[in-house]
Order: C-alpha cells, then structure tokens, then sequence
C-alpha cells in the first residue's frame, strides 16, 4: 500500500503538511472543507509537493520533517530548486562565519569545494550523503503535481542526523523507564498522538514488550506502540539525543536546572539536535540514578497533599506544551474552534438600535422625558460593547420584530 506526505498552498498563502493513503481524495476533501481546522476556512488549497512511501510510519516522519522547514525552504522545494533548497539548509551560525570570512551566499569568493559540499563549523559536510545524492543527479525520485518523475529533495525520515539544522528541530522522543502496566503504555502513547509525537522508547518493561493490553488503551495510535524500541538503560535509550530532560515533582537530590513543561518546550524548539523526555515508572516516578543522567528536570506546580499524576497525564502535560510551539503550517486542528466573524458595519448596528428605540417610545418605555437622553446612551454603549457580527444583527432584529407583533412567515 502506498502512503503519501503533501503539502498545499492554502488560499492565504500559507502552507499545510500533512500524510494520507489516498492523495488525490485527500486534496478533494481539502478543498470541499470536509476536513475540519487549519485548512477548512484557508480553502481553495493547491497541491505544491507530494512524495509517496511503502509505509504510514514513513510518511508521517516525512510530514513532520517538511513541517519544520521554512517557508523559503518548501517554495524552493516546489520549485524543485535544490540549490535554493541547500543554500537555505545553511545555519545562521555558519553563514555569519563566511560573511565574516567574506565569502558570500551567492558563492563568490567560496572554494569549489565548499560549495559542492557546504561544510560545518568544524569542517564536516553538513549535507547528508542523500542530499549529495541529490545534488549529483542520484536515482532518487519524488513524483511531482503533473504526475512525472523528478529528483527528490533530502530524504525524509524519522531519525535524523547531526546536520539537522535549527529551523527543523525534531519533535522530541518520549521514554517510559521501566513502564509496568501495557495499558499505561498505550495510553501514554495515546496522549502522544493526539499532539503530533510519534516516537516511544521503553525502558526495560516490566512485563516485557510487546504486550497484549497497551493496543486497546491506545485508542488507534497503533504506530506509536509498532514503532516503539525497548532499551536495556536509559543510556542507551537517549545516546543519540542532545537535550535530555527528566520528569519528576520529588525532590531527588540532584541539582540540575529545574523548568515547567512550558519553558523545556520553549528550549526544545529552539535548540538543535534531538531531546528526550523521561517518565517513570507509575509506582515510584524516576529514580535518583534516572534523573542523574538528565541536564534538566520538568516539574509542574502541583497539590502539595496530592502529588501523584499517572504516567499518560504527565506525558499529556509536555506533550500539549510541546504542540503549542509549532508554527502556523504545523499547528494542530482545533476542530472546536469556529471561525470568527468580522464586525457589522456601523449602519447595520445603527439600524438595529433604531428599531430598538422606535419599538421602545411604542412601548411606553422612555417614560420620564428627563432621562431618555441618559437611557438612549446607556443601551447604545450596551449594544456596541460586543462587536456584533452581520448575522448576529440579522438574528436579533428578527427576535425583535417577534416581539413587535410581525406576523410569522407561514
């Protein structure tokens, strides 16, 4: 079965990434509205890249790689503009250096070498051997919006290498050391995907891996618990990542830099590299020995007579901070969330408070001749505080025409 990562060009000019097994449905279905947040009120959208995969896990790495990427860096994609695409792969840290060193972005003054292989700080490639690949005309293909074949642009994948550069910053892997119950597992997992984290390491299970009762707590986030990787330690769960914070609101006799889920989000996205996050077990938490090997630890304020969270709240908490950082082409859908109208114009308003007023005098309401100047203003500043919509005008005038003695429409 083939699945495909695409993004399209929303009618504002933003873009959206996302996976499916079926993209030609898929596009349909944008464009119908039929599929609720980010690109239901952004519609007519337009197909700009697609790439197709043996595998859903492969497609959704590739969604959330391409999410990360730039603006300028998605346009040089759909223009399959590899130079473009390469040239904004370059950190900002190394090109100040070559602007400093006088070498410019365009490439004059650089040595050939340099701009075949654009180099690291320390002189290492920061292009991978795919991305060379590409650069050198590599077998590697992508199918493009007409249907033919074309080179690909860096392959996407759910590991990435040290040349992950800032602005594409991975979403940050989870590890439950020494997990007990399967159902804890899958609800964790469960809490992962609903904000966009796919990646679990499980440190030494209790009652082995795989198991039997975490696929029905997951609820459907089979592809986190297919891909899960057990580990024989900590160390080695987390030997690949850069940042490794630890979670815990015991005080373990360690001093390590202590922040909320909020601000070790905040770092996550700002740093480069890879970051884990670890949780314990759901008896005893993490052990002194766990939170050791963390530079950081993650704690929320919490009731003093109380303290306990389960394992999948506590994965819940960061991974929710965690989504709130995304940027706009990567946010998650808030199908909730209904689009806000604009304002009425000034005439509709007035008119509505004209009928008011008239249907007031009718009434006898304005009784005392004195104070009608004072009343009129008090319900005026009353029915312009909200900042009523056309429909909400329309809605409200026909209540009180209702309430005139109009005659309902048959």
């Amino acid at each position: 079965m083939t699945f495909w990562a695409y993004v399209v060009r929303c009618a504002d000019d933003s873009y959206y990434t996302g996976h499916t097994d079926n993209l030609e449905r898929r596009i349909g279905q944008h464009n119908l509205g039929e599929i609720s947040g980010y690109t239901q009120t952004r519609r007519p959208v337009t197909l700009m890249w697609c790439q197709d995969f043996g595998s859903r896990q492969e497609a959704l790495a590739a969604e959330f790689q391409v999410k990360g990427w730039s603006r300028r860096k998605k346009e040089a994609l759909a223009r399959e503009d590899w130079a473009d695409l390469h040239d904004a792969a370059i950190p900002p840290r190394e090109r100040a250096l070559r602007l400093r060193s006088g070498r410019t972005e365009g490439g004059e003054g650089i040595p050939a070498k340099d701009r075949a292989a654009i180099s690291s700080e320390d002189g290492e490639s920061i292009l991978s051997e795919e991305e060379k690949s590409v650069i050198s005309g590599g077998e590697n293909h992508v199918r493009s919006e007409e249907g033919k074949d074309v080179p690909s642009p860096p392959p996407v994948r759910a590991e990435r290498s040290r040349s992950t550069l800032a602005d594409e910053t991975p979403p940050p892997v989870i590890v439950l050391v020494r997990p007990q119950l399967g159902e804890n597992i899958g609800k964790a997992a469960r809490a992962m995907l609903n904000f966009g984290l796919t990646e679990m390491r499980l440190v030494s299970p209790r009652d082995g891996w795989p198991n039997p009762s975490a696929g029905p707590a997951a609820s459907g986030a089979d592809i986190v618990l297919q891909n899960a990787k057990v580990y024989d330690s900590v160390a080695a769960a987390t030997a690949d990542c850069a940042q490794i914070y630890a979670t815990t609101v015991r005080k373990r006799g360690v001093t390590k830099p202590v922040v909320t889920p909020e601000q070790a989000a905040t770092e996550i996205h700002a740093a480069p590299g890879r970051s884990a996050i670890l949780f314990g077990p759901e008896r005893s938490g993490l052990e002194t020995d766990d939170v050791a090997v963390a530079r950081t630890i993650i704690t929320v304020p919490i009731n003093p007579e109380f303290g306990s969270l389960n394992l999948a709240q506590a994965v819940i908490l960061v991974a929710y901070e965690w989504s709130k950082g995304l940027t706009a082409d990567r946010e998650l859908s808030q199908p909730s969330i209904n689009p806000i109208m604009p304002p009425a114009p000034q005439e509709e308003l007035d008119g509505m408070i004209g009928q008011l007023d008239a249907m007031l005098m009718g009434a006898g309401f304005f009784h005392l001749p004195d104070k009608m100047q004072s009343t009129r203003r008090t319900l005026r500043t009353l029915l312009t505080k909200p900042g009523w919509s056309s429909q909400e005008i329309r809605t409200l005038r026909g209540v009180l025409s209702s309430l005139g003695g109009k005659k309902p429409r048959v």
